[in-house]
């Protein structure tokens, strides 16, 4: 693939892939402790008696992990990402403890402005765990240089 620096230089159906990350008990605990304090992301015993049947992740922490792994991707060469907003935003089955997750992205659409030396660029992320189940998407409004 051709290096990325600029929104000139996205295409289309372009892609990238992140890094992988594991998810600990640990993790989905502190989270929830400071950020989503409910029984699903806090108590193993409580969290069997909820839709979730088990400890899971809370969405936010999931979109925080998701973010992160679309940072260190880099898909927009040294600049960093920039969003007007999110699309798209969809929690599609929970994350356990010890699952390994990665995004793949995939150039929805490039818009470039008329006024500004900057672009839109639609990505449409999509997190997967070890086994290629989707547990998440979403697809920033992202706000792109071009080159000068």
């Amino acid at each position: 693939m051709a290096q990325v620096e600029w929104f000139d230089d996205l295409t289309i159906g372009m892609r990238f892939k992140s890094p992988e990350l594991v998810v600990t008990e640990a993790d989905i605990k502190r989270f929830a402790a400071e950020f989503d304090p409910q029984p699903m992301h806090l108590d193993h015993e409580a969290a069997k008696a909820t839709l979730f049947n088990g400890l899971a992740a809370s969405g936010w922490h999931t979109a925080a992990m998701a973010m992160n792994l679309a940072i260190q991707t880099r898909p927009f060469g040294p600049h960093p990402l920039i969003g007007a907003g999110v699309d798209g935003l969809r929690w599609t089955m929970p994350v356990r403890p010890n699952d390994r997750l990665h995004l793949v992205g995939e150039v929805m659409s490039l818009t470039p402005s008329k006024s500004k030396p900057q672009g839109i660029a639609l990505v449409k992320w999509t997190m997967f765990n070890q086994n290629g189940d989707e547990v998440y998407t979403f697809t920033p409004i992202a706000i792109v240089p071009r080159r000068a």
